[in-house]
């Protein structure tokens, strides 16, 4: 069935349906691989426990809630099934290395499925066919769920599994060939909770001010770019391993129109010693700007203002093309009462020089409101000549 398609077709000694753990006769446990089955008695029943036809036809038609259990069942039954003291008579010495291989990877199945229930079949998120690749999810003290990815080869346990995990910087896992995936989990578990403090900076910073793009965040990502108001930005990155430090101040950038931007740079070189690690992060920030940054409410008011009417972004794409409007905010506005749209200035010259109407004179276009038709006028600057 489509359930397990290396079952092709198995014939049973008596009676297959009497549950009784029968040797089989003959047939073929893979399409590829004809087998002939001889025992010392046709009738000895064998010494170790198989399963029945009746319990490997039911283990292929269990329910989807099942599923994952059971695929490992199954692959534990035929385990046991040929690795019994049963002749085999190959017809090809090909068959014989492509049954080794399927013995090998049998015995590899057998040995993830005891290792998983080590671990708690409810930690499974998802696993591949050849069982070589399986995901775990773990929640951290704060509610948080993890996804931990394990890649297997052949050699396992002798090599050590490669692992992903979304994390700012990678694990240093401790292997050796005695090592379970058990103890693996459980390295992440503590990895995560090293972590904690910095996914609660983070999530204090995105609920609390207006982030850039905080949905796209992941929790590998340990910068954030800030909305400071007035067309002003800042790109902080918060250090992982000690997230409640100063952030490294010759890694923050600070983005918009020039004379705004100055005076930020100024607070922060000025006041950078004020920065207490006792305090919350938040605070120390308002500490050094000398007033605290707007909040998400704030921002979120004037949403529709602060987008830009042409490419319908907040911020410019940072580009040193940009010059030293990469990454700023909109910089001008409708003065049309009723409109009062945004726009950067950058984008807006772009949709008036491709207008017929436009005029310049010198390095000023005059034009119209893409959305009121309103006189508008705007200095072009290096970016956007």
């Amino acid at each position: 069935g489509q359930r397990a398609p290396f079952l092709h077709c198995v014939s049973w000694i008596g009676d297959p349906f009497s549950g009784k753990n029968l040797v089989p006769a003959g047939g073929t446990i893979c399409p590829t691989i004809p087998l002939n089955f001889a025992t010392d008695s046709q009738w000895h029943q064998y010494s170790h426990p198989l399963p029945s036809l009746t319990e490997l036809l039911n283990l292929c038609s269990m329910d989807s809630s099942s599923c994952l259990h059971n695929k490992f069942k199954f692959t534990t039954c035929l385990t046991n099934l040929l690795s019994g003291p049963i002749r085999f008579c190959f017809q090809e010495r090909a068959d014989q290395t492509r049954f080794r291989e399927l013995a090998k990877s049998s015995s590899f199945c057998s040995k993830i499925y005891s290792e998983i229930e080590e671990i708690g079949w409810e930690h499974l998120a998802n696993f591949s066919g050849d069982l070589k690749f399986l995901s775990f999810r773990i929640v951290d003290g704060n509610q948080r769920t993890h996804t931990v990815g394990i890649q297997l080869d052949e050699t396992y346990p002798k090599s050590a599994p490669s692992v992903s995990a979304d994390v700012p910087y990678a694990l240093n896992v401790k292997w050796s060939m005695n090592s379970r995936l058990k103890e693996l989990m459980q390295q992440f578990t503590d990895h995560f909770s090293r972590l904690d403090e910095f996914w609660s900076t983070l999530e204090d910073i995105d609920n609390s001010l207006y982030v850039v793009d905080s949905k796209k965040s992941s929790r590998n990502v340990h910068f954030r770019q800030i909305d400071a108001g007035n067309g002003c930005f800042i790109m902080l990155f918060i250090n992982p391993r000690d997230p409640k430090s100063l952030p490294d101040t010759s890694r923050c950038r600070f983005l918009g129109s020039c004379s705004p931007v100055d005076n930020l740079q100024k607070l922060w070189r000025r006041n950078s010693k004020k920065w207490d690690k006792e305090k919350r992060y938040l605070e120390n920030l308002a500490s050094i700007l000398e007033s605290p940054l707007p909040s998400r409410l704030d921002i979120g008011k004037n949403d529709q203002q602060s987008e830009c009417g042409i490419c319908y972004a907040h911020c410019l794409p940072i580009d040193d093309e940009l010059g030293s409007m990469s990454g700023s905010g909109t910089d001008y506005t409708c003065e049309n009462a009723n409109c009062n749209r945004a726009f950067h200035r950058v984008c807006l010259g772009d949709w008036l020089r491709s207008i017929t109407t436009t005029r310049q004179s010198f390095d000023v276009l005059f034009g119209n409101c893409p959305y009121c038709s309103d006189p508008v006028a705007i200095k072009m600057t290096d970016a956007s000549k």
